[in-house]
């Protein structure tokens, strides 16, 4: 028998998970308060999510196969370094849950698109509009079918990629089609299965390593094997590259640039990420704000231990790769988590399967959804169709799901987007990346600036992608490779390059400058700027304690693994 092929029982656990999703979703569907075609009802969720289904829904949304095949990846590749993305997003979320979320609720905004109309004018929220459909449908869409597929399609039997990329996307149909409040309650579901699914991969991986080590099965063990065999693997900062440093030191870098990750792009990619992102907010912008504030600090206590089922297993194949025990990955370091599912037993492989599975399922049902409504409110309803009933918006939002599905289905196909020529996380990051510093410039200063115009918003979208452009591809050329860039030699682009993150940093101060400068030509107190008060910021008792509690653990986390 093939190790990596799935059994009957396999089989059957992934059914039962796929029922209970299924008739869960369809129950919460017929038991919603309001008529199937309120709009309100279909897009916001009635407005009346609990906290711990929009925690739960947003880690749902977050967690993909980004995080299982390409955190992994990475994992095997750099170590526990790349935690730094779920443990900086921890304190995002907590600057979201206390600043953001506020001056969302307050201006009733529920879409970003309409933030950047609120704000500053209808026609940057009309270009960001369309570029964020065209984001969500061609790179995160896509990048989430073509990692999940090619994960799954390993294990059974390498024959089935096809029908598999089409199965998830129906998948994820089914539950899209009944608007917010399904997504929401079933990611519940989907979380669950996703947390218990990949805390038994890690369990598995690490009484492997063990058992190879002769020390039985004992996952305590384990770990400390692979801190002893890896211990570069268990460091958060990576060097700046000298002389004598290898290649592989070199690319380690610029994955995570040391110190300067912290102070540059890393901060802007998760405050982008999770406070100005149409398919994360969404999540709080129909609730109350100590509802939306609970909710928010929840999904960054799980964000705290996701390194123990997106990091660890990658850790462990690297180990036993490097000791023998794993001769082969099937596409390179992205094929770890897949590698370590063919050590689990029969049923837990299912089981395993099925927590990938609720993973991109439940992402791509929570971006789908996010995509319906801001084309159906902030473009169709607005210029297409300005006398849109409820049940109209509705059946629109139904085909905007349907045909942003479609379209992912047909590019992942032919890996049109070159996905399967890079790292899925190297994927994401890059074509997220170049126009986060724009976006996030345009955001905080028309939040917390009163100064901040119009004209300066247009500038910030376009000087951001421009000079992310211009440090990633063309900086070293122009500039030279001197120190104050952080270059390091990247052997596969021929030349110097410098680090991804210090890049972001760099686009997005220069950004903020250009910003700052339209702004000063205008009036003291733009006519569109929001009203703040310190009444909106104020915090519960028990908000507070929840803040103080991840900050710490947070900081323990950073001194033993520093």
């Amino acid at each position: 028998m093939n190790q990596k092929s799935l059994e009957l029982t396999d089989y059957i656990v992934f059914i039962i998970y796929f029922l209970v999703v299924s008739i869960y979703g369809y129950t919460i569907y017929r038991k919603r308060e309001k008529n199937e075609n309120d709009a309100k009802a279909y897009f916001l969720a009635e407005g009346k999510l609990t906290w711990w289904a929009i925690g739960a829904s947003l880690i749902a949304s977050n967690i993909s196969a980004e995080q299982f095949i390409g955190m992994s990846g990475e994992g095997f590749f750099l170590g526990i370094a790349v935690a730094a993305y779920e443990w900086i997003a921890a304190i995002s979320l907590l600057i979201v849950a206390i600043w953001f979320i506020p001056v969302y609720l307050k201006n009733k905004i529920y879409t970003m698109p309409q933030f950047l109309k609120t704000r500053y004018n209808e026609s940057t929220a009309l270009i960001m509009a369309v570029f964020w459909l065209f984001l969500y449908v061609f790179v995160n869409l896509t990048s989430i079918l073509y990692l999940g597929a090619v994960a799954i399609n390993s294990l059974a039997g390498g024959q089935y990629l096809h029908l598999i990329i089409t199965g998830l996307a129906v998948f994820a149909l089914i539950i899209s089609l009944g608007g917010m409040k399904v997504v929401a309650y079933t990611d519940v579901i989907q979380v669950a299965v996703l947390i218990i699914g990949g805390l038994v991969t890690s369990y598995i991986a690490l009484t492997t390593v063990s058992q190879y080590y002769g020390f039985g099965h004992d996952c305590i063990a384990g770990f400390q094997v692979l801190m002893d065999q890896a211990p570069d693997h268990f460091k958060m900062i990576m060097p700046e590259p000298i002389a004598t440093s290898t290649q592989e030191e070199i690319n380690k870098y610029l994955t995570i640039p040391g110190l300067m990750a912290y102070l540059a792009g890393i901060w802007i990619i998760n405050l982008n990420y999770w406070g100005c992102n149409q398919y994360i907010t969404q999540r709080a912008l129909g609730a109350d704000l100590d509802t939306a504030r609970s909710g928010i600090l929840f999904a960054g206590f799980i964000k705290l231990f996701m390194p123990l089922i997106v990091i660890l297993p990658g850790i462990a194949a690297y180990v036993l790769h490097e000791s023998g025990h794993l001769p082969q990955l099937v596409g390179g370091k992205d094929g770890a988590y897949s590698a370590i599912l063919t050590f689990l037993p029969t049923g837990l492989k299912g089981l395993s399967v099925a927590a990938l599975t609720a993973a991109i399922v439940a992402s791509l049902a929570g971006k789908v959804n996010s995509i319906s409504t801001i084309y159906t409110l902030d473009i169709h309803k607005k210029y297409i169709q300005k006398g849109a009933t409820d049940t109209n918006q509705v059946n629109i939002g139904r085909y905007a799901v349907f045909a942003a599905l479609f379209l992912a289905v047909l590019f992942t196909w032919n890996d049109t987007l070159g996905i399967g020529g890079v790292g899925g996380f190297t994927y994401i990051q890059k074509y997220t990346g170049f126009i986060s510093p724009g976006v996030f410039a345009m955001f905080i200063l028309g939040m917390f600036w009163k100064r901040t115009t119009g004209a300066a918003a247009v500038v910030g979208v376009l000087a951001g992608f421009v000079l992310s452009v211009v440090f990633n591809e063309l900086a070293p050329a122009w500039f030279g490779n001197d120190t104050w860039l952080y270059t390091a030699y990247a052997k596969g682009k021929g030349g110097y390059e410098i680090p991804f993150l210090i890049c972001m940093g760099l686009s997005f101060i220069f950004t903020m400058i250009l910003m700052i400068a339209v702004s000063l030509a205008g009036p003291k107190i733009n006519e569109k700027a929001f009203e703040l008060d310190k009444a909106m910021f104020k915090m519960e008792p028990q908000t507070t304690i929840l803040i103080v509690l991840l900050v710490l653990t947070i900081f323990a986390l950073y001194v033993k693994f520093w």
